[in-house]
């Protein structure tokens, strides 16, 4: 239900201070004040003629962003308006001050910002016209290019979303996400090429005399942003067509990224450096902007921050690359934007920027979607450097799942304490009895059930000895610092490395070949990444919806290795023994193939194929983990998971018998589950018997 609120005669008062003289005003009442309630308007023009002429709409936007711009260049003075147009120029026209813009006590909504509804289902539009995100394609399909979008003027927010329409939207971000990693990841093996490229061209010509040679000379390629500039040019980028108020459907509170362009992509966060996204006036049916969305880093003197409430200092007067204010803010630009959010009662979503271990940007920072708040107050103040500012208090609405940067801070916080961190709870300190690398921690703080001590920790999965006696000849690579392009362990993965510098997974294959034993190369080679075990730290912890469950207290970076699936290998015979006592066995044919899906750019290069080698035969053998088993065996099953299978030998040649490693395929923040696709699971948990 969508009922019209606006008044074309709504007041708006002055401020009650000067402008930047500065008188500053104190700040607000810490209490928290009463919300207004936000009312939604019908999609439908405001005022009553029914044969309206679009050209005339644009004349009169145009109009009123040309008043506008003449007021703010001419500030003192004030001119006349049509009576027919009063109600479309901004109600500050004739105030004295061109910096300062009143609060109304009376907020009132903008005629654009509508309420998203669901269509007919059986009306001729079909189901794809109710997207806020591009459908996806059909399957080996590749999106066509088309024009540069624009971000539109219409204002929407999305709700009561059915279950099955928010799992579209999250299977939306979550493929657009991983299109965006995988794009990223390939970079960065392009970058590898180039960089080496360039410094054996520069090893190779003659010295110049009074030149100094500079080794991989040349602008660095930055996968953050190639990955988002394909993705725009292909159409891929989430939610160009409307401006979203509120919570961006698939998009959950606690999601992370690494990147800034990657808010841009999924439209959680429209502005590249800026931190307040807002729709323009020039684009605003009132001529006023509003504001979507902020990004709360620290990057002003006077912010305040304290999780569920924020004193977010407004835009401008910085002093280039610092946090002093140098100069009086105006309210203009995101400024105006956030006090017009305030206005009318409209709710900001709120990123934070914030250091964390694990980052991959150069300023080590990571991006968590905390929610959205709702601005209460706004003052102009008096800031820590002297200067005019412009504070923003944001109350977080109530009823959001709990904040991811909070999250982050507990999770560093366990890994700092280990046991003493709630040590009722904490049944043990390290699951693996120091088996792994790092310590696996096993917390239960829902029952007395404390069954994962009962099973023997199994580090490394047990092949039968005929596996290793039956592998043929042992071969191997010579290199002697490390592999290299062209070297056999390269030939034997079709040509490439799987693997980045940096131990990253660059595309899903049917197998992967790992150095081994019976290579010349050192434990650091770039193609030694899942046989080196374990490396963040996971907890195995009891869940009400799932179990027992797995979750890592590490950031875990898109196509990073996490661990092995162990346990102890049988054949065709003795796993049909052993099933006449009850299935407790993992089958790794039934796994979907998810590895197809990391690396997958067909909907960027009309010409990808899909990996078919190196080729592996039909597996026949199963892994017992009745009495012996690793971390990896209480990961639940999801039909989208954020962790897939992958095959890979290096211990032996045996094609029939390959390791079964697990890699990251988003960015996983820490005390995330991770899930895997089993293919067969439980009905009803979700999750294989044997881990209930």
């Amino acid at each position: 239900m969508m009922d019209s609120v606006l008044s074309l005669d709504t007041p708006t008062n002055a401020f009650p201070h000067p402008p930047p003289g500065i008188s500053s005003s104190g700040p607000p009442s810490h209490s928290q004040p009463s919300l207004p309630t936000l009312l939604v308007p019908k999609p439908e023009p405001f005022w009553d003629t029914q044969d309206d002429n679009p050209n005339e709409l644009d004349l009169l936007s145009e109009f009123n962003r040309v008043s506008e711009l003449f007021h703010f260049a001419f500030g003192g003075g004030s001119f006349v308006v049509p009576p027919d147009l009063g109600p479309f120029v901004a109600s500050n026209v004739a105030c004295p001050d061109p910096n300062i813009v009143p609060p109304d006590p009376n907020p009132v909504v903008p005629p654009d910002l509508y309420s998203v509804v669901h269509p007919d289902p059986n009306s001729p539009s079909g189901d794809d016209s109710r997207a806020i995100v591009p459908v996806p394609a059909a399957e080996g399909t590749v999106a066509v290019p088309r024009p540069k979008q624009s971000r539109r003027k219409e204002l929407v927010r999305v709700t009561d979303l059915s279950a099955r329409d928010e799992a579209h939207f999250r299977e939306m971000v979550r493929r657009t996400r991983l299109v965006y990693d995988s794009l990223r990841v390939l970079t960065a093996v392009e970058e590898e090429k180039r960089a080496a490229s360039m410094a054996a061209a520069a090893a190779a010509a003659p010295p110049v005399e009074g030149q100094a040679q500079v080794e991989g000379k040349g602008r660095r390629l930055r996968g953050d942003l190639r990955a988002a500039g394909l993705m725009r040019q292909r159409g891929l980028w989430l939610n160009r067509d409307k401006r979203i108020v509120g919570a961006i459907p698939g998009i959950w509170v606690g999601d992370l990224f690494l990147f800034r362009m990657e808010l841009c992509v999924v439209g959680l966060h429209g502005q590249i450096q800026a931190g307040i996204d807002y729709l323009p006036g020039s684009m605003s049916s009132t001529g006023e902007p509003i504001a979507t969305s902020v990004i709360v880093s620290g990057g002003y003197e006077d912010d305040m921050d304290d999780g569920e409430v924020i004193v977010y200092t407004g835009h401008g007067g910085q002093e280039k690359n610092s946090s002093k204010q140098i100069a009086h803010q105006k309210l203009e630009a995101g400024n105006l934007a956030l006090e017009r959010s305030m206005h009318y009662g409209i709710e900001v979503r709120v990123i934070r920027g914030m250091k964390y271990e694990g980052s991959a940007s150069g300023s080590g920072k990571v991006y968590v979607y905390d929610g959205v708040y709702r601005i209460v107050d706004c003052w102009f103040d008096v800031g820590r450097s002297g200067f005019g500012v412009y504070k923003f208090k944001l109350w977080r609405i109530e009823g959001q799942a709990r904040m991811g940067s909070a999250i982050l801070k507990d999770a560093r916080n366990i890994k700092k304490s280990g046991l003493d961190f709630n040590p009722v709870s904490c049944l043990s300190a390290d699951l693996s009895n120091k088996k792994e690398n790092v310590a696996v921690r096993l917390f239960n703080d829902i029952d007395d059930d404390r069954s994962p001590l009962c099973y023997e920790y199994l580090a490394r999965t047990s092949f039968p000895q005929f596996v290793f006696h039956q592998s043929g000849k042992a071969t191997g690579c010579d290199c002697v610092d490390g592999c290299g392009d062209g070297c056999f362990c390269a030939m034997k993965n079709g040509g490439e490395f799987p693997y980045t510098l940096q131990g990253h997974l660059v595309r899903g294959k049917p197998l992967i070949f790992e150095c081994g034993p019976f290579c010349a190369c050192p434990p650091h080679c770039r193609n030694r990444v899942a046989q080196k075990g374990l490396k963040h730290r996971l907890e195995v912890f009891r869940s009400q919806q799932t179990a027992w469950g797995v979750r890592s207290l590490d950031l875990i970076q898109a196509g990073s290795f996490i661990c092995k699936f162990a346990g102890v290998v049988l054949t065709r015979e003795q796993a049909q023994l052993l099933t006449m006592n009850g299935d407790s066995l993992i089958y790794p044919n039934r796994f979907s193939e998810r590895w197809a899906e990391w690396g997958d750019l067909s909907q960027i290069h009309p010409d990808y194929v899909r990996p078919s080698y190196p080729s592996i035969p039909p597996l026949d053998f199963s892994l017992d983990v009745s009495t012996m088993r690793n971390v990896a065996c209480y990961m639940s099953h999801s039909s989208t998971p954020n962790v897939l299978v992958q095959f890979v030998l290096y211990d032996h040649n045996n094609l029939m018998f390959p390791h079964l490693m697990l890699f990251a395929m988003e960015n996983i923040p820490p005390m995330r589950e991770l899930s895997l696709d089993y293919g067969v699971a439980d009905e009803w948990t979700g999750k294989l018997s044997i881990c209930n």
